[in-house]
């Protein structure tokens, strides 16, 4: 019998995870099919209580469903829970029970570039899902300063609120996108995660966000990460390089985040190489 996998999210026509996992599941010659659901907000209870029915063996989750679909899972391990957002659902039985491997799978991605976050300064441009995972897998890895800064000071605050005991020992501290305490941040920073959606769109929009990066105060040996995948080369990644800094895309932290999911749906590792390929 083919199991069924999928991606929910809205938008979901950029995904790149339906030809990664579809090559997975065919090099590990396991009969599975992997559909792209694009579920709008509104709908997502009803998405969630589908899969069940469908007897779907797992799903990933994508923007914007990460932290909505929490309460509508069976279970939530504590590391998602500690996170508050789930990228990946696996069905056990009858119940579902979401993870989070974005955490993981943006350090793995790091590390494969060279970076280690032991010890780092880092700022975290966002205050969503895929924040959440990077402020707790860098502070787990052993950051000791991290600058939450978002558009609206007030969600980096209630995010440093709500991850405070969740990241180690790293120190957590929020501000606005242009405030005052912003500037310190960028200048003392060894890696810079850009967390939001700003740029998915590579329009005028992406690059009025990247030119509002302070990015020229970050030091000549530091790192700039983008968690968006498509498009490949964002507007903040270009900017970045314009001045010399070191940039990692976010098809990495995509491999590794869906190779883990993979071994947990499967029980089997990863054919990394094979979804690196299909990628």
């Amino acid at each position: 019998m083919r199991k069924l996998f999928g991606i929910l999210g809205w938008p979901v026509w950029h995904s790149r995870s339906p030809a990664m996992l579809t090559a997975a599941f065919t090099a590990a010659k396991i009969n599975a099919v992997y559909v792209p659901f694009g579920v709008p907000p509104s709908r997502l209870p009803e998405a969630v209580a589908g899969l069940a029915a469908l007897g779907a063996e797992g799903v990933n989750v994508t923007v914007p469903h990460k932290e909505a679909i929490v309460p509508l899972l069976d279970r939530v391990d504590p590391e998602a829970r500690a996170i508050g957002a789930v990228n990946v659902v696996i069905r056990e039985r009858r119940l579902l029970t979401g993870i989070n491997t974005d955490a993981r799978g943006l350090v793995l991605s790091l590390a494969e570039a060279g970076f280690d976050p032991e010890g780092a300064e880092i700022v975290v441009v966002g205050a969503g899902g895929a924040a959440r995972a990077a402020v707790v897998g860098l502070g787990r890895a052993g950051a000791t300063r991290i600058a939450v800064m978002a558009r609206r000071q007030e969600a980096a605050e209630r995010l440093v609120e709500q991850l405070g005991g969740a990241v180690g020992h790293a120190h957590l501290e929020a501000s606005g996108l242009g405030a005052r305490g912003s500037v310190a941040a960028f200048r003392s920073a060894r890696l810079l995660v850009q967390a939001t959606t700003a740029t998915m769109d590579d329009g005028p929009d992406a690059s009025r966000f990247a030119a509002a990066l302070p990015l020229d105060l970050l030091h000549e040996g530091a790192v700039v990460t983008d968690v968006v995948y498509t498009p490949r080369d964002t507007a903040v990644l270009r900017a970045a390089r314009a001045l010399g800094l070191a940039t990692v895309n976010g098809s990495g932290m995509l491999l590794h985040q869906g190779a883990l999911a993979f071994a947990r749906w499967t029980g089997r590792p990863a054919p990394l190489e094979v979804m690196r390929e299909a990628l």
